[in-house]
């Protein structure tokens, strides 16, 4: 079992090759029934697309951007890991707000490497805010989840000074960050523990999270023990209920071992709750690629998380920059 838990922690942290993007599928609780469905997403951009070779596509607003905001200023606050980054659109107000958590194993990762995410939200009219949280060894679970917590907190009490709006919050995050915030959004206690509740966020986006720590019962022991009782009540897929807020569940087809047939799981078990759920599987990408391509404006993932924060915030794609001058110009 060791030998197996320092591949997937390898390959989990591994930027191996980048996939080509091509259309999405996904599974969808639709129209109010209870039955899930498999399709072709309409609109996904042409199959023979490869990144870096799309025309740039010219948004609609600049960016501001505000680096290193402390979310805790307490004397025990770390003066790294409790900051975040804003990216907002330049002059807007009353956007929604993309809250995002990153990846790493629960051992790494640094909000500096989704700059581009945050800013590619914020130019197409969506408030990004990037954060950090404590990692081990320093720290043990919970402790990243009350840091997550904390920080949405944070947002949510605050994001209006930078013209977002507060009740239109999305969660977002990729492989330990997807398993934090599909956390934060089924087990109510540690938003409780910040004077939040489920009613604060809005929707979520998962990208290849890890949704039952119970069933990979030896992995990432530093970071949850070995005791089963305890790694199952750090799994979202053991506090399901009707309460929680919708949820996009996607996954890579060449992804680590388990996490398609986890994330199916997880979105079964939001559907017989009756919980407005969105699964897709993307074609060719990896665990990694999954979340690298997507701060590109264009890409299939990109526009299906686009569709999902649409329909669940009222929020409106902007029409690009070089549309509005030719406008202008006629």
């Amino acid at each position: 079992m060791n030998a197996i838990a320092s591949l997937l922690l390898f390959l989990s942290l591994s930027t191996t090759a980048v996939f080509p993007p091509l259309r999405l599928f996904d599974r969808a609780r639709r129209d109010g029934k209870g039955s899930a469905t498999t399709s072709k997403k309409d609109g996904a951009p042409n199959q023979d697309s490869r990144p870096g070779k799309e025309e740039p596509v010219a948004a609609a607003y600049e960016v501001d951007e505000f680096k290193n905001v402390a979310y805790r200023d307490d004397k025990d606050a770390d003066p790294i890991k409790h900051r975040l980054d804003l990216y907002v659109p330049k002059g807007q107000r009353n956007f929604p707000v993309l809250f995002f958590v990153h990846g790493g194993g629960w051992h790494s990762g640094s909000k500096e490497l989704y700059a581009g995410l945050g800013q590619m939200f914020a130019r197409n009219g969506i408030g990004a805010v990037v954060i950090n949280y404590r990692l081990t060894p320093k720290v043990q679970w919970p402790t990243h989840v009350e840091d997550v917590a904390t920080a949405f907190a944070w947002t949510r009490n605050n994001i209006g000074r930078y013209g977002g709006r507060p009740d239109r919050i999305v969660c977002f995050g990729h492989s330990a960050g997807g398993h934090l915030v599909s956390l934060l959004a089924t087990d109510e206690k540690y938003l409780k523990a910040e004077k939040c509740s489920f009613k604060d966020i809005r929707c979520v986006v998962t990208i290849s999270g890890a949704y039952a720590l119970d069933e990979i019962y030896g992995l990432w022991p530093s970071v949850f023990g070995r005791n089963r009782a305890d790694r199952r009540e750090a799994s979202p897929l053991h506090h399901i209920s009707k309460d929680h807020p919708p949820f996009f569940i996607l996954y890579a087809e060449k992804d680590l071992p388990t996490v398609d047939r986890v994330s199916g799981e997880f979105f079964e078990a939001l559907r017989k709750a009756n919980v407005d759920v969105r699964e897709q599987m993307m074609p060719q990408r990896t665990h990694v690629s999954a979340i690298l391509l997507a701060h590109k404006d264009g890409d299939p993932t990109t526009e299906a998380i686009f569709d999902f924060i649409e329909r669940h915030t009222e929020w409106k794609r902007p029409m690009p920059m070089a549309d509005n001058n030719d406008r202008k110009m006629k």
